[in-house]
């Protein structure tokens, strides 16, 4: 390829990326996200620019790197931190706009001429058919029925001369449907707008809200007024909140919650402390086995060292999720290996998941178990690099292995490896994985009323609190989660900081 025509080539290309780039910009703000729509065309502007100016040469390799930094670092941090401050949850999920276009989409069935339905195969789509007490039928358009969205069709009535319509649906296709099937209102040449009101029936319905100038509501049934309220995220009648709510800005209540509020409070610390703990013992037992059988593996006299070496790296080429479960099984309590080995040596049968104290040493054997191949290679490599003339002098001098160790292997390998300590820290600070499939969090605490358990770690207590409690409030685990990133960066900092004073010091 002549570098003329390498040219053109990278140029067409360029030029289809620009023209997918401004499709999905298209597509975004066609979406209703006309932000969103303008940040990704400012980014194509940018790019345009980076990629055609001589002036921004040097930023075309850095663009798309600190593009991935912005996509998947900066901007889920940012949105994390900006539902902190709101009441995001399963009862506050919608905006106000979609939470009031909800009530007035609401409608009732209202007294009438009913209609039996039946449902037909049209293609991939469906129509129906409707028939009321005097034989008059009607039928709709086809319809898709892939999404559960308010829909309005016009039906007409059915002449002689109309094809005739396929064999109705089965009672279960008319189950799986019945979820769409009532979000549709059918038109009639009369006028009137009928929904279903079972699998065989569609009854006429009215709109059940009407709007009023100040934004409330009138519920034509009752004649009751929904408010909304701001404060709270509801629309509401007498003070009675009703559903769906809707998303408002709550400051820094959800923070303060964190502190303040007893029932997480208490939870909140107790976690906390066992997250520092089982984050720092992990490090210290991993570290303490990996640079151990380092050394061992070492050592020039021992036969079949590659062997072994094969054999302890074997637990870090297993996939961690699959070593979590064996490791499950192997605790079980009635029917795992260890206990009917205890049990057998010692005639106990310790109770691995339902003892506080036994589950936290069970999550420390299986996060060593999982972690110490990772050391062990790290310190193999930091020893390699030690010259060999330190050992030789120490020999002559009539040191031991012992002093060896203590005097020269340890020193010489601290300083490099307390940057890989520290990141090790970080990570199970965060272990969500190890904690959800061995223990999720159990045994619980029994004094709390939110979900929190004495093997949680912070990460997995956020978890319960956004996805299993009854109410999954979105906004407190995220304001959590901003909470255990701040207590991250600190530790690492404060980490980092004795790291370098340590270093001054020799």
């Amino acid at each position: 390829m002549t570098r003329k025509l390498e040219h053109w080539v990278l140029l067409a290309l360029a030029g289809i990326l620009l023209l997918a780039g401004l499709y999905l910009t298209f597509k975004m703000y066609a979406a209703g996200q006309p932000v969103l729509a303008v940040i990704c065309l400012g980014i194509l502007g940018f790019a345009v620019f980076v990629y055609s100016s001589g002036r921004a040469y040097a930023y075309r390799y850095l663009f798309p790197g600190l593009l991935a930094a912005i996509v998947f670092v900066l901007f889920p941090l940012i949105y994390t931190f900006a539902i902190g401050f709101t009441n995001y949850s399963s009862k506050n999920l919608l905006s106000y706009e979609r939470a009031r276009q909800y009530f007035l989409d609401e409608t009732f069935t209202v007294e009438g001429e009913r209609y039996a339905f039946t449902l037909h195969a049209d293609g991939e789509a469906y129509r129906i058919r409707l028939e009321n007490d005097n034989g008059d039928v009607f039928v709709t358009p086809s319809l898709a029925l892939k999404q559960a969205a308010p829909l309005t069709v016009t039906a007409k009535r059915v002449e002689p001369s109309d094809a005739p319509l396929g064999e109705p649906a089965e009672i279960k296709t008319l189950i799986q449907n019945l979820k769409v099937l009532k979000l549709v209102k059918v038109k009639l040449p009369s006028g009137l707008e009928a929904s279903a009101a079972g699998l065989r029936e569609f009854a006429p319905v009215q709109k059940l809200y009407v709007a009023n100038a100040d934004g409330s509501f009138t519920n034509k049934q009752d004649g009751t007024v929904l408010k909304p309220n701001f404060t709270t995220g509801f629309f509401e009648s007498a003070g009675e909140a009703v559903q769906p709510g809707f998303k408002v800005g709550v400051g820094v209540d959800n923070f303060k919650r964190i502190f303040s509020e007893r029932s997480f409070s208490e939870p909140f610390l107790r976690i906390f402390g066992w997250t520092v703990v089982f984050a720092g013992l992990t490090v210290v037992f991993t570290f303490a086995v990996g640079v151990v059988l380092a050394v061992v593996l070492n050592w020039e006299a021992l036969r079949f060292r590659a062997v072994y070496r094969v054999f302890l790296f074997l637990p870090y080429a297993v996939p961690g999720f699959i070593s979590i479960l064996v490791f499950k099984g192997l605790f079980s309590e009635n029917s795992g290996e260890i206990n009917l080995i205890l049990s057998q040596l010692l005639g106990i049968k310790p109770n691995w998941f339902t003892d506080p104290f036994l589950a936290k040493v069970m999550i420390l054997i299986v996060n060593t178990w999982l972690g110490y191949p990772y050391m062990m290679v790290l310190c193999m490599g930091l020893i390699k690099a030690i010259p060999a003339d330190l050992y030789e002098a120490s020999a002559i001098a009539g040191a031991g292995p012992l002093t060896n160790f203590f005097k020269i292997t340890l020193p010489l390998i601290a300083r490099p490896i307390t940057p890989l300590l520290i990141s090790a820290f970080a990570f199970n600070f965060n272990n969500f994985v190890l904690i959800a499939l061995l223990t999720n969090g159990r045994p619980d605490f029994l004094d709390t009323t939110v979900p929190a358990g004495t093997t949680d770690l912070l990460v997995s207590y956020t978890y319960r609190i956004a996805f299993q409690d009854s109410g999954q409030n979105f906004g407190l685990a995220a304001a959590i989660s901003t909470v255990i990133f701040v207590m991250v960066a600190i530790l690492s900092l404060v980490n980092l900081r004795l790291t370098k004073v340590n270093a001054e010091s020799r």
